[in-house]
């Protein structure tokens, strides 16, 4: 339908064709030696999206990537969509049955997979989609999964100009999965209209600009990187690609290339805050972070260093970032610890959202006392266009006509909302969800165990770990160690439980329902815990 000249379809790809014509020889990406321009740039998305089709992906077709942040990933942002496909971006540590559920349920008709992370899908040989290998240095591809390598895609290809926009802007640019509070991942589905929103909103609360240099130390997998790929590449700025945060190579990168921003979990500050290379920072450091609440102790410490600390929250189901905290005249002034404790905050709603609500069991905003607990619901442009093929949990999530997070927080006085609990058991290890249930479900699978409840504790490294209380059947008899590897067997090792304590019976209600609070007590005992 043709909506006249005050209307153009909204879509990312325009920030690549624009910044290809203003900034041509400006570096796009650089990785090692390889500096791209923005010519460049441009000219491997569109090979990319003719070799896509050529290899018969269509309009709407879903395309996974199983690769860390390495330029491919980043070409895919634009190459995909630009072919009319659907990213779909998986998590590098996830296990192969995980991978094998995510590709069916996406119904993806091609994987892109980094040949150090063979071994991941070498298990569902045979039954894959078509393969293509992208070279990493020290890694051999395993024959058994086949396929072409990422030259002989690109062979497909042709340098033919293709046009840099879309008909609908709702139509899908991604699916991002993610296991929210169940066993099984949800693939939420993001649109071109609120990519290329969200990447501006990025822009302005990260302050980019065509100076900026950004490190992505910052999963791409997850939730499109924020967005950021199409944020930096909106304002003509330079993303240096890095395959895995050492914090030696963050620090020497951060040098050699001028990194000017990066976004990171907690965690991954306090990795590059406590790294035998830490120094005070001899230029200007813009530092985005999220995924859990950071503590007030690493704000202050990368502070310390010279950083700029931008704290932002949201969800895979929101693009990532909705809120940040946004710092207000007179917080420079303020003692550090006490400026930190305000910025560990979620803040009020980004430029680009309807802005957050704290509200009751009825819908009403609770008082803005900073102690009525609430859920926090948003809605809006980046508020995900639904999970893809799960219409009840979609129809669940939009309750209302808002997006329930399932968090619990509280509004201050001053507006500024901040997290408090989770009104599921999610535990949040280094930024990355694990659920309780797909873990129990795991453990729970061994023939020695009769019963299983797992919870977090606190980790100095990743925030939180878990833990299992196990319930053994009579006769039985298993270690801590070998229920650590039978969970390995089926799960990504991240999401093993880091302790195993056997113990008599679980604490339940009446109606047999495990009260893990009680659990949880205990292990967080003389321990300030922002997510429970």
């Amino acid at each position: 339908m043709d909506n006249g000249p005050g209307y153009t379809a909204l879509t990312p790809l325009a920030f690549l064709d624009r910044s290809a014509e203003v900034f041509p020889g400006g570096t796009a990406y650089a990785y090692g030696d390889r500096r791209v321009t923005y010519a460049g740039f441009a000219a491997e998305a569109t090979r990319l999206a003719h070799a896509l089709r050529a290899s018969g992906i269509g309009p709407g077709d879903r395309v996974a990537y199983l690769a860390p942040n390495v330029p491919e990933l980043l070409v895919a942002h634009f190459g995909v969509p630009l072919a009319g496909a659907v990213l779909v971006a998986i998590n590098t540590r996830l296990a192969a049955e995980e991978i094998r559920y995510i590709l069916g349920h996406s119904g993806a008709k091609a994987l892109v997979v980094d040949a150090g992370l063979h071994g991941s899908v070498s298990p569902l040989a045979g039954s894959l989609p078509q393969v293509v290998t992208v070279p990493a240095v020290g890694a051999e591809p395993d024959p058994e999964v086949g396929g072409v390598t990422y030259a002989e895609l690109l062979a497909r290809g042709s340098d033919d100009p293709l046009p840099w926009g879309v008909d609908d802007e709702n139509a899908a640019i991604s699916i991002n999965y993610t296991s929210g509070t169940t066993g099984r991942p949800k693939g939420v589905v993001y649109t071109h209209r609120g990519a290329y929103l969200n990447a501006l909103g990025g822009v302005v609360h990260s302050r980019h600009s065509s100076a900026s240099v950004y490190l992505w130390t910052l999963p791409m997998f997850h939730c499109n990187g924020w967005c950021t790929p199409w944020a930096l590449a909106a304002v003509g700025g330079t993303q240096v690609c890095l395959r895995a945060v050492v914090a030696g190579e963050v620090w020497r990168l951060i040098d050699a290339e001028g990194v000017t921003h990066l976004n990171g979990a907690p965690t991954v500050l306090v990795t590059i805050a406590n790294a035998a290379q830490a120094r005070p920072l001899e230029r200007p450091l813009t530092v985005t972070t999220a995924g859990a609440p950071p503590s007030p102790t690493i704000i202050a410490q990368m502070e310390g260093l010279g950083a700029d600390i931008v704290h932002v929250y949201g969800l895979t189901e929101t693009y990532g970032p909705y809120s940040v905290c946004e710092p207000q005249p007179g917080w420079p002034e303020l003692p550090t610890s006490d400026r930190a404790r305000l910025l560990a905050r979620q803040g009020v709603g980004m430029i680009q959202t309807d802005g957050l609500r704290v509200v009751d069991d009825d819908m009403n905003d609770v008082p803005p006392d900073g102690e009525t607990l609430g859920e926090i619901v948003m809605r809006g442009n980046n508020v995900m266009k639904g999970y893809h093929r799960d219409e009840e949990a979609t129809a669940h999530a939009f309750r209302g006509g808002w997006f329930h997070s399932g968090d619990l927080g509280v509004r201050h006085p001053d507006g500024y909302v901040e997290l408090r609990d989770r009104s599921k058991d999610i535990i949040i290890s280094g930024g990355e969800n694990i659920s309780t249930v797909e873990v129990e479900r795991a453990i729970d699978s061994h023939p020695a165990v009769l019963e299983v409840a797992v919870v977090a504790i606190p980790d100095d490294t990743w925030g939180e770990r878990p833990k299992a209380f196990v319930v053994l059947r009579d006769g039985h008899a298993v270690t801590e160690a070998d229920l650590v590897e039978h969970v390995r067997g089926s799960l990504a090792r991240f999401k093993a439980p880091d302790a195993v304590e056997f113990v008599a019976a679980l604490p339940k209600t009446s109606t047999g329902k495990v009260q893990k609070f009680q659990l949880r007590e205990k292990e967080w005992a003389g321990r300030d815990r922002r997510i429970l």
